[in-house]
């Protein structure tokens, strides 16, 4: 006896259990919420995005060529200050002993002004390092964004942490992109933007970059309070005081319990 079918499966023109018909169904779903979050992420533009990405680094900064070389290497970039236009510093953690031992090797790559020895710290040590500038700091510079430290790099890759809203995170995605087409995004979510950064204003942020540049936050601190003030031409109070600030913000914000993903 032949099966009995529908009136509503008869109008369908298939069996309701047809795996084709499931698929075409599912794809029409996922393309409709695709489209309904991007017009969600579209329509909140001070929502803040936060995002990890891994992307291969070009020659032509050294860390790439010389993470490629030694994959089993793990590098650290601890901060990164301004030295002069187009010239940056930065505090290195580098995996190997003994201290020092990728000094020379990484003073020989072309944008590598200088680079500094400064401690053996766990298995590996600290490198002061001075560079010109990677297109990607003209880049945050322009969009007024902070970097997020510490940023990973191993094996010719670095995993990168992006906190910035909508319209400019795309345009860090786009500069990613540019420079790794195949790059893998790891994990990305939102909130709200005023939950998560430290609210510095203009001439903190120059005083945390001044102070970050002249060694005072490495490890052993590379000048003293009273050389930085006088390096910066302030009173030592003045900037005592001011560094207790910045301090305090940034604790403040590392130590805020986070807000529920949104």
């Amino acid at each position: 006896m032949p099966e009995r079918r529908s009136k509503a499966t008869e109008r369908r023109g298939g069996h309701p259990s047809s795996p084709r018909a499931a698929a075409s169904a599912d794809g029409g779903k996922a393309a409709r919420l695709r489209q309904l979050r991007r017009q969600a992420e579209r329509s909140v533009p001070g929502r803040l995005f936060l995002a990890t990405l891994r992307i291969r680094i070009p020659r032509h900064i050294w860390n790439g060529p010389f993470s490629s070389a030694h994959p089993g290497v793990r590098l650290e970039v601890l901060n990164r200050g301004d030295l002069r236009p187009g010239v940056s510093i930065s505090d290195y953690w580098i995996s190997g002993l003994p201290g020092g031992v990728w000094a020379s090797e990484i003073a020989g790559f072309p944008d590598v002004v200088k680079v500094d020895s400064l401690a053996e710290v766990g298995d590996g040590c600290l490198y002061r390092i001075t560079y010109r500038d990677p297109p990607v700091v003209s880049l945050y510079r322009r969009l007024e964004l902070p970097l997020q430290f510490p940023l990973r790099v191993q094996g010719g890759f670095i995993t990168w942490e992006v906190a910035a809203r909508y319209a400019e995170f795309q345009e860090i995605l786009g500069h990613a992109r540019a420079a790794d087409p195949a790059l893998s995004i790891v994990s990305i979510r939102r909130r709200p933007l005023r939950s998560h950064l430290p609210l510095l204003t203009a001439s903190q942020q120059e005083l945390l970059n001044q102070a970050m540049a002249a060694g005072y936050f490495a490890v052993p601190r590379g000048i003293t309070l009273t050389a930085l003030a006088r390096k910066l031409q302030r009173s030592k109070s003045s900037i005592s005081e001011a560094l207790a600030l910045i301090e305090q913000k940034l604790f403040e914000t590392a130590l805020r319990p986070p807000t529920a993903p949104v």
